[in-house]
């Protein structure tokens, strides 16, 4: 039997009180999202079910999460985070000494 790893929260949605299911990687992010954006939970829920979407509220944040981290990983919005430049050898993987 596998556990599932979701943790089920409350938020006040935009129809009232609900409970969503998100892994854990991912309330944080909303966390973090919220800190940045000086809202609450509640609040950064229910824009972005305002926004529209055809998944249901969950997926609408899921969608959310990646698309605003997906616009800070570009060039210009690492360069506006003060982060590096991405690496071209990223995905190559150090050599092993042989032992």
């Amino acid at each position: 039997m596998t556990i599932s790893r979701l943790i089920n929260r409350n938020v006040v949605a935009e129809r009232g009180r609900t409970s969503m299911r998100l892994e854990p990687e991912l309330w944080e992010a909303l966390l973090e999202i919220c800190e940045r954006e000086g809202q609450d939970m509640s609040s950064l829920v229910r824009n972005v079910e305002q926004r529209g979407h055809q998944g249901g509220r969950t997926s609408a944040v899921r969608v959310f999460v990646l698309s605003y981290f997906r616009d800070a990983s570009t060039e210009t919005g690492h360069t506006n985070a003060g982060h590096g430049k991405l690496s071209l050898n990223r995905h190559i993987e150090p050599e092993r000494n042989a032992a």
